[in-house]
């Protein structure tokens, strides 16, 4: 197993050429620890050849004290006649044996390297060269005895005469390898050095380990890994195929941080033969990790300028140390094997040495923290706020976990008083409000605890980021109705004081929203606060956007109302990151179910720009879509706000994306939706309500229509159960009126469509209303084709050219034909189109009795272009680089393209039924 080695083994069959001829030669191949020379010298051995003898000899650290050790290695199978090559021969062709005493007596202290000695060794492997050439493989000659030495270095210095070829091995960065007599070999050879593997000798070993190509990934993440080194690579690879790992890109993460344990232990026995000096070093490297420099290592090793440099080229050469201005080992199995041969108490010593230097240097937060982290206990006065700073600096580039790592030491090494350590609580519960809100709650309720004012037990508290979504849970309840006591609610507060208190207020209020009795005295303290209500400051805001939010449930406010309201507080709050901790993004909720989204969509426009939106961002936009009926977009945000929510977030973005799969009719998200529910979705109601939905949904989708039912009826009895009116939000009375008329059950369906009639008229939302009026036009007796042009004639005015759309294909169906009916149902083909709703569109095409969309609009001349390279197969991205513009501006023309011809994605705009006559026709307009 042997790879890119193919100009060295031709080099060793040049050199026994050369004996064969009569010519002495001298290789000698040299490179760090695991570069593959013994390999390559098994390999010389191995390599058929024809009238050659081979004689092998390994040095052994252990045995630099055994003179004439490597000489008897090699000439002993002489003395004994050994038949492992061609012979040698006297005139009768019987093996011709040498005198075993003609080697001088192995092992003894003093043993005789006299030049007379020298001389008869000579002689003797002249003498069994004569007849036969020979090949003198010598490994690890860095590790030879010293008579042994001298020999070899004799033979280098007197090649005439001899047919035979000396091939040594010598590591490089091993003190010995500097000795005058390796030197005297060294100058009398050529010398080899084997390169690295290159990453396709990297992928080859990965293949012959693993059984399989790898995915470029991997084998990138080998190669960089490892550098190279087939050693290292073949360790890594060995544990690896251990545990039937295969090499593809998801498992290049699992490449890089395998750290063999065999690998560890051979390097720890190559570190130990070093000097001190080099022991120093490597500890101190280790110490430091990734952030060591050369002056803090060298100082934390006690080193001279000389002896560093010395050491530090020692490591270098031994092949331990990536080629880097800084110093860092080239794998961190490195690092294990130095810290392996250091006591515990030697590894915290050393890594608290290097923290006290680093922070000494005045360098980041982080990286001493990183130091700390990885001692066990530390007395330095200053760690609590270095730890406090780098927790600081993690939450702002958004590593919330290590934030919450770096706060738990320092509470673990705080011994101030309460007030800090209370801080220090509340800083955690900050950092893990966005990954572990039960953790957040428990460290909030210890630092009230501890804290001696009532505003700074209420501020603290208000650091729990509110369920918006879900019940709160009692504990947490409990704790804000402790600290509103405290506060003494009725006490006329000002300036901080006051906004602690409005905002406690409005948590309060939102715990109960699940309560009917709560949800009508909210509406009751709304209506007490005046028309406007003061909102004046952040607190205000909060406090009457919860209040909002009780009538928005509980239908006690109409549409119009709640959307003047919220735009008042849209007008006074700005647009920051923060509100996603607060109650204010409920007023996203509130416009969506009012059908006025305009409110959402100025303050989206106006939010500071963030290369990472929050989660709140994207679940907002994808409200805003599904309200403007833009299915496409709609999924898209979901998926966005699914995939960047935090803890306090995965519950409502997890309820946006359930109401996009039931309106999108997605029978794979649901699905998916539906599984992750049983694994992780909350028991609270908004979730439950939505699942109850999805199982409607998808059986309504399977023809399990009255199983479909069921689940609808049983949501609405919950939903009126606690109060929750608003059908925009769950829209169980409109699924139910479909399926009781899909089953033949028109009493009950008209019985829920007056109700939903009755509910939509006081709420007001015309999209609402609209569908309402729908709904009872298509039941017998329920109005027919005037109330369905009532219902276009209301849904003109909503944002949702969704719900429009609909009404307007029953329409045109209802209609029986005529210019009127095709235009009505040309229309709706179009808007079902641009919406993304592929089965509408269909239905108004088989109405309209043609496959072919509309195509009054022509395409624009970018628009056509962007065309013709889908049709060349281009991505978006590939397009974006043909035409010098964004990947957003070519998804922006493809949607415009997509809404003109009729068709719903990419795949039928290539080659979909029925889509080329309309693309054709669109690409040939002017």
């Amino acid at each position: 197993m042997l790879y890119e080695r193919e100009s060295e083994l031709a080099r060793i069959d040049t050199a026994v050429r050369r004996a064969q001829a009569g010519r002495f030669s001298v290789l000698l191949l040299t490179g760090p620890l695991g570069i593959g020379r013994s390999t390559l010298l098994q390999e010389a051995d191995a390599h058929p050849r024809d009238s050659i003898r081979v004689l092998r000899a390994n040095a052994a650290s252990m045995e630099q004290d055994f003179a004439f050790g490597i000489v008897h290695q090699l000439l002993g199978p002489v003395m004994a006649g050994d038949r492992t090559g061609p012979a040698d021969q006297d005139a009768g062709g019987a093996a011709r044996l040498l005198p075993p005493d003609r080697l001088p007596a192995p092992g003894g202290e003093g043993a005789p390297a006299s030049e007379a000695v020298l001389h008869d060794l000579r002689s003797l492997l002249a003498e069994a060269c004569a007849t036969t050439p020979v090949l003198l493989l010598v490994d690890d000659l860095q590790w030879a005895d010293l008579p042994s030495l001298r020999w070899l270095a004799y033979l280098a210095r007197r090649p005439h005469g001899l047919r035979a070829t000396l091939v040594c091995t010598l590591r490089d960065g091993e003190s010995r390898a500097q000795h005058p007599l390796i030197r005297d070999i060294a100058d009398a050879a050529d010398v080899l050095r084997p390169a690295p593997l290159s990453l396709g000798g990297t992928r080859a070993l990965i293949q012959h380990h693993l059984g399989e190509p790898a995915d470029d990934a991997y084998a990138h993440a080998c190669h960089d890994t490892c550098a190279g080194n087939p050693l290292f690579l073949q360790y890594v690879l060995r544990d690896l195929a251990l545990s039937g790992h295969r090499p593809t890109a998801e498992h290049a993460g699992q490449a890089r941080a395998q750290r063999p344990a065999q690998l560890r232990d051979r390097l720890v026995s190559c570190l130990h033969a070093q000097p001190g000096p080099v022991r120093d070093l490597a500890a101190a490297i280790a110490a430091f990790g990734d952030h060591g420099e050369p002056d803090l290592v060298r100082r934390h090793a006690r080193l001279d300028a000389t002896a560093h440099q010395q050491a530090l080229r020692t490591l270098h050469h031994l092949g331990l140390l990536a080629p880097h201005d800084t110093p860092r080992f080239v794998h961190r199995v490195v690092r294990d094997a130095v810290e392996s041969g250091l006591t515990v108490a030697e590894r915290e010593r050393s890594r608290n040495a290097a923290a006290e230097l680093l922070h000494q240097a005045g360098r980041p937060a982080a990286h001493v923290a990183d130091l700390l982290m990885a001692v066990t206990a530390t007395d330095h006065p200053w760690s609590v706020g270095v730890l406090r700073t780098a927790a600081d600096a993690a939450l702002r580039r958004g590593a919330a976990d290590t934030a919450a790592h770096y706060l738990q030491r320092a509470l673990l090494e705080s011994t101030v008083g309460d007030d800090v350590r209370a801080r220090l609580l509340i800083e955690l519960a900050n950092a893990e409000r966005g990954i572990d809100l039960a953790a957040c709650e428990r460290h909030i309720s210890q630092a009230v605890r501890l804290l001696p004012s009532a505003t700074g037990r209420a501020a603290a508290v208000l650091r729990i980021p509110p369920n918006l979504l879900g019940e709160a849970p009692s504990s947490a309840v409990d704790l804000l109705r402790q600290v509103f006591n405290d506060l003494d609610p009725a006490a006329p507060h000002q300036g901080p004081a006051r906004e602690i208190a409005l905002r406690l207020e409005a948590r309060l209020w939102h715990a109960g929203h699940e309560n009917p009795a709560e949800l009508t005295s909210a509406v009751t303290r709304l209506r007490a606060l005046g028309t406007p209500p003061p909102l004046d400051t952040g607190g205000a805001r909060e406090l009457a956007t919860v209040l909002i939010n009780a009538g928005v449930l509980s239908s006690a406010l109409s549409a119009p109302e709640v959307a003047d309201l919220a735009g008042q507080i849209l007008e006074r709050e700005p647009s920051t990151s923060a509100r996603a901790c607060t109650a204010l993004p409920l007023l996203s909720v509130a416009l969506y179910a009012a059908d006025t989204v305009e409110g959402i969509n100025t303050r989206l426009s106006c939010e500071p720009h963030s290369d990472r939106p929050h989660a709140v961002v994207h679940a907002e936009n994808a409200l805003i879509q599904l309200a403007c009926g833009r299915l496409t977009e709609a999924r898209d945000q979901a998926d966005r706000a699914a995939e960047s929510a935090d803890a306090d977030w995965r519950e409502p973005t997890a309820v946006v994306r359930a109401a996009v799969a039931m309106e999108t009719g997605d029978v794979q998200l649901i699905e998916r939706l539906l599984t992750d529910a049983g694994r992780s979705w909350p028991h609270s109601l908004a979730p439950a309500a939505m699942l109850q939905l999805l199982k409607a949904s998808l059986d309504a989708r399977r023809g399990r229509a009255s199983s479909a039912l069921e689940s609808l009826l049983a949501c609405g009895r919950q939903l009126e159960a606690v109060g929750w009116r608003n059908s925009a939000l769950f829209p169980w009375r409109p699924r139910a009126i479909v399926l009781h008329h899909r089953l033949g059950e028109s009493c009950p369906a008209m019985a829920l469509a007056e109700e939903e009639l009755a509910w939509a008229r006081q709420w007001a939302a015309p999209a609402a209303l609209g569908r309402a009026l729908r709904l009872r036009a298509l039941l017998p007796g329920g109005g027919g084709v005037p109330a369905l042009r009532a219902s276009a004639e209301i849904l003109r005015t909503s944002a949702n050219q969704l719900e429009l759309a609909r009404t307007l294909l029953h329409l045109g169906r209802s209609m029986e034909g005529g210019k009127e009916s095709t235009a009505v149902l040309r229309e709706a083909a179009d808007l079902a189109a641009a919406c993304g709703a592929p089965w509408l569109t269909e239905r108004a095409r088989a109405a309209l009795g043609t496959d072919a969309p509309s195509t009054e609009t022509p395409l624009t001349h970018s628009e056509r272009k962007v065309v013709s390279l889908v049709g060349r197969g281009l991505t978006n991205q590939e397009i974006a680089d043909e035409l010098g513009v964004s990947t957003r501006a070519v998804e922006k023309r493809l949607t415009s393209c997509y809404r003109k011809l009729g068709v719903a994605g990419r795949r039928e705009l290539l080659g979909g039924r029925g889509s080329r006559r309309g693309v054709r026709a669109a690409l040939s307009m002017p």
